[in-house]
């Protein structure tokens, strides 16, 4: 059973700070840039570190793509989101022309991802002057022997280059993505970890469950599964160090300093319109949901062709919608109306939920169990 929660953690704490309102007002943009170097053993994300030759072409195609979808009516962004993949594998240059040919809402939030290694300040100068003003950097952890229990090839030095390397170029927003679960990482690693990425002065963390994907190299190795009791155990104290530390939790596994909360991730929880260009691309307009072809290869001919990229789709009714923006809003500080659950379930629900005025939100003891909760949602 999941560990319980700290007394006077997370959300349950008074510390008078609001959740991030929904941004369903907005509009997103997602790039897919499908190229690694290396993939993790746990990655089951749509990458490919044999298609280096396609570089050129594909980037060429996702300006394309973007360029119809403009000609096409689309909205400018309100927030931009390149991710993969490793994005800042490519060059700078290739990048930021298709970042051109995103038209963006004054003020747009501007995200890229980007492995340690691969942070130069020759590569941030040209995000900055190309309007990236948000770097999501994948650190994963600052102990040694934990990077290479995930396959990593970085180390914490990479780390400190990188973050220095945005801060000296002014970048306004830093990410850190961390993992927790690699077999061998202890309690104190873990602790490790989030003391050393928190010392760097980010102003906003991610912090994730390791996974297990179905055909991962991880999933193969048994001995490598990450404990859910330890798991719960490095989430609550995930959750006790960054609250204590000034960071509001406001997404399941997302904590920012107040007003850092990650614009592109809200839209998609409030159930926003955003479109994704690249192959593996998810979109979302007006009830509508559809997903690009999956390998790069596929996604250019289609292009090139003059054909839509599209596999395939879905159109979602009232009742889903509303459901699933149900299960959306529960992962979040903000929580569901508090008749999304009836009186009998808030009881069953004791120490996993709380009710805020009209809202009910999750404790964390309750977010270890969001799904159990999320099933009860009417």
């Amino acid at each position: 059973m999941p560990a319980q929660a700290p007394t006077g953690s997370g959300p349950d704490r008074a510390r008078g700070v609001e959740p991030p309102a929904p941004a369903t007002d907005g509009f997103g943009v997602y790039l897919h840039i499908p190229f690694c170097a290396r993939r993790c053993d746990y990655c089951a994300f749509a990458t490919w570190t044999d298609r280096w030759h396609l570089v050129d072409a594909y980037l060429d195609a996702v300006r394309t793509e973007l360029e119809r979808a403009v000609d096409a009516g689309m909205p400018p962004a309100t927030s931009v989101f390149v991710g993969g993949g490793t994005p800042s594998a490519v060059p700078a240059e290739a990048l930021t022309r298709v970042l051109a040919a995103v038209p963006t809402a004054p003020g747009a939030e501007v995200t890229v991802e980007c492995n340690p290694d691969t942070v130069t300040d020759e590569l941030v100068a040209a995000y900055v002057a190309a309007g990236v003003n948000r770097l999501s950097i994948g650190v994963q952890s600052m102990v040694p022997h934990v990077l290479a229990a995930l396959g990593r090839t970085h180390g914490p030095a990479s780390v400190e280059r990188a973050v220095a390397t945005a801060a000296r170029h002014g970048v306004a927003e830093v990410n850190l993505d961390l993992i927790y679960g690699a077999v061998g990482e202890s309690l104190g690693d873990w602790a490790a970890t989030l003391d050393a990425a928190m010392a760097l002065g980010p102003t906003h963390v991610s912090a994730y469950a390791l996974t297990v994907e179905a055909g991962t190299p991880l999933a193969a190795d048994p001995d490598r599964h990450p404990d859910d009791d330890e798991q719960a155990d490095k989430y609550l104290l995930a959750d006790e160090r960054l609250t204590a530390a000034g960071f509001d939790w406001y997404e399941i596994s997302n904590w920012a300093r107040p007003g850092s909360a990650c614009r592109h991730n809200l839209l998609t929880w409030a159930q926003g319109d955003y479109r994704g260009f690249g192959c593996a691309a998810h979109s979302h307009v007006a009830g509508r949901r559809w997903w690009n072809v999956r390998t790069p290869d596929r996604y250019v001919e289609a292009v090139v062709a003059g054909a839509s990229p599209e596999a395939a789709g879905e159109e979602l009714d009232a009742e889903r919608r509303r459901l699933e923006g149900l299960q959306l809003g529960l992962r979040t500080a903000a929580g569901v109306p508090a008749d999304a659950l009836d009186g009998q379930d808030r009881a069953r629900f004791e120490g996993l939920v709380v009710v805020r005025g009209d809202r009910v939100v999750l404790t964390p003891a309750g977010r270890l169990l969001a799904n159990e909760v999320a099933l009860a949602l009417r």
